[in-house]
């Protein structure tokens, strides 16, 4: 098992020159390089973009619907990161209104499973085929209030990965929590990130 190093790739305007900033959130095997690349498709031209890097690649080993336990300590850590990279912005000077986040597959549960844990009003959460973390998910652990952030989800019905129950469950969980939820499934669609999901998401950074 495994701890991540704290290491967050910038890219996109400098903080002091931004409207808000952006943190993306690479999915399994990926590195923040490579979804930094996808900001060449979203309307991200008035924001700072930060995006953290696993170790090894990899939030956390197993599946995402794998008891909690089996993905420790690496889960916890990674959600720290998160936190870590959030209050990075906050020093910068952009408020956490203006924080959007966006992950695919693993780096899309990664991102709901922070929001959901510490709601509050958030600039908007982009999370591309992806759910909430665990075998079963532990109402204990998520408290807050979104007031009204905007969240988008996606997945594919057949999804290898991300069982379409498991996104409705979550999206149940986060609209308790006062988000505005727009979800799309696409049936069979592969394990990627299509073009009409990219329409979504800059409809939601623009808002």
């Amino acid at each position: 098992m495994y701890t991540h190093d704290k290491k967050i790739i910038k890219a996109g305007l400098p903080a002091s020159e931004a409207k808000k900033a952006i943190i993306m959130i690479h999915g399994r095997g990926a590195s923040a390089e490579s979804i930094i690349s996808l900001a060449n498709h979203l309307q991200l031209g008035d924001a700072a973009i930060y995006a953290p890097q696993a170790t090894n690649h990899s939030w956390y080993p197993y599946s995402f619907m794998a008891p909690v336990k089996e993905n420790q300590p690496a889960l916890d850590s990674a959600l720290e990161l998160i936190a870590e990279t959030v209050k990075e912005i906050i020093s910068d000077g952009i408020p956490l209104d203006k924080i959007y986040f966006l992950g695919f597959s693993q780096g899309a549960c990664l991102s709901l499973e922070y929001v959901t844990r510490n709601a509050a009003r958030f600039g908007g959460v982009i999370a591309l085929t992806g759910g909430l973390i665990g075998q079963e998910l532990n109402m204990n652990n998520y408290k807050g209030d979104f007031k009204e952030t905007p969240v988008l989800i996606t997945t594919g019905d057949p999804d290898p990965h991300v069982p379409v129950s498991r996104v409705e469950e979550s999206i149940r969980i986060i609209e308790g929590l006062n988000a505005i939820v727009t979800s799309k499934v696409y049936k069979g669609r592969p394990h990627t990130i299509q073009s009409e999901e990219i329409k979504l998401a800059n409809n939601l950074i623009l808002i």
